[in-house]
């Protein structure tokens, strides 16, 4: 996943230039209250949960994340004529993750095969993350262009 992440970072400065953002812009940048509250919680997953509990709460969050990344890449080009390498970003987590997928599963199985699967606890943080997700979206939507 680290790798994943790594790579999109690389394509988000191709959206803040088409959003008008300079390199002055980015770094007088504040980062929003509301908007911090997901990825903090991935950290605290990272560093407190039972690894197969996290990998099931997170990929389920990542289908619905991939969902929204598709709505959003192609919202940018139909109403604002972002180009292909502008929505990059949106692009790279809007297609599926095959492989990604098939670790995941393997892991929720070995971890069920050898009973350090909870599945209660599991829900709890994906239920968790949608909600931190949902804050995300809400803080941006109270920002003025």
């Amino acid at each position: 996943m680290a790798e994943g992440e790594a790579l999109a970072g690389e394509r988000l400065t191709a959206f803040t230039r088409a959003c008008g953002v300079d390199e002055r812009g980015e770094a007088s940048y504040e980062p929003l209250p509301g908007c911090q509250a997901y990825p903090a919680y991935v950290a605290w997953l990272a560093l407190n949960a039972s690894p197969a509990d996290v990998v099931l709460a997170l990929t389920a969050n990542f289908s619905a994340w991939g969902g929204y990344c598709a709505t959003i890449a192609t919202a940018l080009r139909e109403r604002y004529g972002f180009t292909e390498e502008a929505c990059a970003f949106f692009d790279f987590f809007a297609q599926p993750a095959p492989e990604l997928d098939r670790l995941a599963v393997a892991a929720v199985e070995a971890a069920l095969n050898a009973g350090r699967l909870d599945k209660e606890r599991a829900h709890e943080y994906g239920r968790l993350l949608q909600h931190y997700e949902a804050s995300f979206w809400s803080a941006l939507s109270g920002v003025s262009p």
